[in-house]
């Protein structure tokens, strides 16, 4: 905790004081947003709301690969509006996690961006993609925005309900959500059904709609089913996956690596936390995921990262982003959520986080 308490970020240190200490945190709103990590998720705002610079750096690789030795150069493109508005959901998910005040007006009008290019987007305008009865979604944004609006104090507002109805009407028979066109429909995409989950949620709650909520069980389920990180053995082999995994073996491999921020993918550790916010985190399915993240605690108590998503193609930041820190090294935000589930998986009696 001292750690966390000596962090020059004071979002971090008032997280520490309020959810693992249960002691009042002394960080004004004023000193959150002068932070050095929240600085730079609201550094170079556009005149639209939208958050991150205009341009972006791109790497051109040889062939089919993108492994560092196959990299040709990299050139400067202005971002495209997919792009922009992907980089405001990411960075606005980590303003939330920073403890940034939902009512600064840069944030205000970041949210207003994402909810108004939400609707805007061609899959609500015209419908979405569907294949087989099934929608094709990279619903990820959909549950970001929700997330994000309901934190905002805009659960109740028409762009957030339509986010909400759209999530419903594109969740799959197992529970979840998937874009893959090719997918055949017995099982959704894990990567795509962790934030629409969550999004959902955080509406149930605010406005208490049922049929969100039943949405939530059902993702849950999903997750719960496979122990958060393996195969039940029923895959069938596909074109796309010849050898699916066998029962009881991991689904894959970088799910069980910690990362900060995740932004779209799913992970040990944010499935984690959803599982806490939504109070099932002392589900007894989900006692090996808890072991293994007690497991990756380093010898001084903390937590690191074991990859790092987002680098750039030369491996520096194409903007001003914050330092989320490096692989191997102790992580602060790693650190900080990671104790947040333990201590909500011991308060719920868990046995794996009473260890």
């Amino acid at each position: 905790m001292d750690w966390l308490l000596e962090s020059d970020e004071p979002g971090i240190r008032d997280r520490t004081h309020r959810e693992l200490l249960d002691t009042p945190g002394d960080e004004s709103p004023s000193r959150i947003l002068a932070g050095p990590r929240v600085s730079a998720l609201l550094a170079e705002q556009q005149p639209d709301g939208a958050l991150g610079p205009d341009l972006a750096r791109v790497g051109r690789y040889r062939g089919s690969s993108r492994s560092p030795e196959n990299l040709r150069t990299v050139e400067t493109v202005r971002r495209s509006p997919s792009r922009r508005w992907s980089t405001t959901l990411w960075r606005l998910a980590s303003l939330i996690d920073l403890a940034a005040p939902a009512d600064d007006p840069r944030i205000a009008a970041a949210v207003e961006y994402v909810l108004d290019h939400a609707v805007d987007l061609p899959r609500h305008r015209h419908g979405p993609t569907m294949i087989n009865g099934l929608a094709r979604v990279c619903a990820g944004g959909e549950g970001s925005v929700l997330r994000i609006a309901c934190w905002a104090g805009l659960a109740d507002d028409p762009r957030t309900h339509r986010m909400a109805k759209a999530l419903l009407d594109w969740q799959w028979p197992d529970g979840g959500w998937n874009c893959h066109r090719n997918a055949s429909g017995r099982r959704s995409s894990f990567d795509e059904s962790l934030l629409p989950a969550w999004g959902l949620h955080e509406y149930a709650t605010a406005i208490g709609d049922s049929s969100a909520a039943e949405a939530v069980d059902r993702a849950a389920e999903l997750f719960l089913d496979h122990r958060l990180l393996y195969s039940l053995g029923s895959g069938i082999p596909s074109r796309w996956r010849p050898k699916p995994p066998p029962a009881g073996q991991m689904i894959n491999s970088r799910w069980a690596k910690l990362s900060y921020p995740s932004t779209w993918h799913y992970d040990l550790l944010s499935v984690l936390r959803f599982l806490a916010r939504t109070g099932r985190i002392d589900d007894r399915r989900g006692r090996d995921g808890l072991d293994l993240l007690i497991r990756k605690r380093r010898r001084d108590g903390l937590w690191a990262a074991d990859a790092q998503w987002g680098r750039s193609p030369d491996n520096r930041a194409p903007h001003p982003a914050p330092d989320w820190g490096a692989p191997k090294e102790p992580n602060p935000m790693i650190t900080l959520l990671t104790l947040g589930v333990l201590r909500a998986a011991a308060a719920a009696g868990s046995g794996a986080a009473s260890r």
